[in-house]
């Protein structure tokens, strides 16, 4: 009977793995190492006030969790819904050198008078690697290994239960657990141990190694029999307060908390990844005057140092610092701003921001282009064919063939009308004339100056399909060999 309890309780006393339940606990946070600090007396968990509180406490709370370095103070006001009234605070002036491994054996005050849940002290460690996904599509889909005395290994399928997948999920700071299977191909299964097999968790467990199991490296599985998990892509994004859904300050969703994203190495490519995620086509340049408009978020900073190659399906797949760990504030919030499409390929939801006027077709004539729905002219200070290609292709009007002056085209320009920008400079493979370099402020020019560009005549062919007659039906229009519909609701 002895030897039948050890080898059950063997993955929970296991080296580096907690014997009993630690006297404090980190509450409401993104994941089991961070959050708002709670201590244990007889059974009640009050709060800690901040007095006092500093890094050297936050490094035993750390380490009493078993957690990983201590990275950070916060207010325990941030970790939402916020501690009850009738909830106790239990201690304050926490005094630790740093070295304890328990808040127990730290210097403190017992009997608090002068503090509030205002008050309540916060720690962020770091999550130790214990349990990953490998072998996906993404971190939230793989074949399961545990780390166990410095050393990967796989798990048995033998015993597991959707149960224990829910734990490896709710680990991983993914979403809820999907799928699990017997992995994999030869080529693709696991090598070397296998850790674990008849692994029962209540899926209520915060952490794998709280889970029983079998002795660790002791079973008669083989890699035919590696664990598969498939939890939910955590990766939800929102674009808020924007015109449209296709704009605004970038959210992402985790633990059922919305929050924003640090700007910090924060470039195209991952504007790219956004706007395709999204569903929102490609991202479009808009000046930092612009940016700086949005309201900073108030919440959660979720992601920071967010590294993508631009070919990614989902922000997931991008490099990105852990959950949470940044050092950022609300002023580096992102902000994208997408094109938007309909629900045909290539189709844009909205009108591009530049037109050709006074030509004998939409593919030729003076440049104007739009600011705050106004519309404005070019100044043809440095207009040159690289700058009409532009122009040409965020109209869908082929390559281009001149670049006339404007005055060709008449009547001309209105002397009320205004002269937006000039000196434009483009390199002639950007998709919009907004992303090209240019002068916003013009002072020197003239209507006798104003830019114009020739383009290939290619407006898009329209048909009315499934209706009684040619003139009758669903509208398609085709574009590079495709068709596609652009859905409008129209009153009679």
């Amino acid at each position: 009977m002895a030897l039948f309890f050890f080898l059950i309780f063997a993955f929970s006393t296991g080296p580096g793995l907690l014997e009993s339940p630690p006297k404090v606990r980190l509450v409401r946070g993104p994941h089991r190492c961070e959050g708002r600090v709670e201590v244990e007396r007889n059974g009640e968990w009050g709060t800690v006030c901040d007095n006092g509180w500093n890094m050297k406490d936050v490094e035993v709370v750390c380490r009493e969790l078993g957690c990983g370095a201590a990275k950070g103070t916060p207010s325990g006001n941030l970790y939402k819904p916020l501690a009850n009234e009738k909830q106790k605070i239990f201690i304050q002036d926490v005094n630790c050198n740093g070295t304890e491994d328990e808040l127990i054996e730290c210097d403190r005050v017992e009997d608090v008078f002068d503090c509030s849940h205002s008050e309540d002290a916060g720690a962020i460690c770091e999550i130790p690697e214990t349990v990953r996904l490998v072998g996906g599509p993404g971190r939230c889909k793989g074949r399961l290994e545990v780390k166990h005395q410095k050393q990967w290994g796989t798990v048995c399928k033998a015993g597991w239960h959707l149960s224990a997948a829910k734990v490896v999920c709710r680990q991983l700071g993914c979403g809820k657990a999907t799928l699990i299977k017997r992995c994999c191909d030869k080529d693709t299964q696991g090598q070397g141990l296998i850790w674990l097999s008849n692994v029962s968790c209540s899926g209520r467990e915060e952490d794998l190694q709280h889970c029983l199991s079998g002795l660790e490296g002791y079973n008669n599985c083989t890699h035919d029999e590696d664990t598969w998990v498939e939890c939910e892509d955590p990766f939800k994004l929102r674009l808020v307060n924007g015109d449209t859904s296709c704009s605004g300050r970038l959210e992402v969703l985790h633990k059922g908390i919305w929050g924003s994203v640090c700007d910090d190495g924060w470039a195209k490519k991952e504007e790219q990844v956004v706007c395709q995620q999204l569903g929102c086509g490609k991202p479009i340049f808009v000046p930092a005057k612009a940016r700086k408009k949005f309201v900073p978020g108030d919440g959660r900073i979720w992601l920071d140092d967010v590294h993508c190659k631009g070919e990614e399906q989902s922000l997931e797949q991008c490099q990105h610092r852990s959950w949470g760990y940044h050092d950022c504030n609300h002023k580096e919030d992102v902000v994208v701003f997408c094109l938007g499409f309909c629900t045909g390929p290539g189709l844009l939801e909205s009108s591009p921001k530049v037109r050709l006027v006074r030509g004998p077709h939409r593919c030729e004539g003076r440049v104007e282009v739009e600011r705050n729905g106004e519309w404005g002219t070019v100044c043809d200070d440095g207009w040159n064919m690289k700058d009409a290609e532009v122009v040409c292709r965020e109209l869908g009007c082929g390559a281009a063939k001149g670049t006339p002056s404007g005055n060709l085209y008449k009547p001309l320009a209105d002397e009320k009308q205004k002269i937006f920008i000039q000196d434009v400079n483009c390199n002639g493979t950007e998709d919009e004339l907004i992303e090209c370099d240019r002068v916003e402020d013009v002072f020197d020019c003239s209507h006798s100056e104003d830019a114009g560009a020739m383009c290939e005549k290619s407006p898009p062919k329209v048909r009315l399909v499934r209706g009684p007659h040619r003139c009758e039906g669903r509208v398609e229009v085709e574009r590079n060999g495709s068709g596609a519909l652009c859905v409008t609701m129209a009153g009679t």
